[in-house]
């Protein structure tokens, strides 16, 4: 086993698999900038099948450069057609890693809508990691 697997990229980011730290990462790139709400919901569909596919008990979203509008999020589609699948896939902890600034970081990790798992917000990744790993 290898202790880290590019599994899939485009344009908009690309997923790790690292199963020494039992985890599976989305790193998004600058270029979602130019994401629409239908591609974003199209890159979260594809993240879920690797999730799926890979069934590892956490999930780091590095979002330092997500640039998308946030006029294009739908949380109401992700908690419905996203988080189950997480759920069953066994997802038991997911961990968001954001630029500082963002309102959530250091929020209590708690779950969120549908999902069965907590989610956190961080600005440091090593404090993303350490969480996921307890």
């Amino acid at each position: 086993m290898t202790d880290v697997e590019h599994v899939y990229e485009d344009r908009w980011g690309e997923i790790i698999d690292r199963p020494a730290g039992e985890f599976v990462e989305l790193r998004w790139y600058d270029t979602t900038a130019a994401m629409s709400a239908e591609q974003f919901q199209d890159w979260l569909a594809t993240f879920a099948a690797h999730v799926e596919r890979l069934r590892r008990p956490c999930v780091l979203i590095d979002g330092t450069r997500f640039m998308m509008d946030p006029a294009n999020l739908n949380d109401a589609w992700r908690d419905a057609n996203i988080n189950p699948r997480y759920n069953a896939a066994g997802v038991r902890r997911f961990a968001f890693l954001f630029p500082d600034g963002m309102p959530a970081i250091g929020a209590p990790p708690a779950a969120e809508g549908r999902a069965t798992f907590p989610t956190g917000y961080f600005g440091r990744r090593q404090d993303a990691l350490d969480w996921l790993a307890g």
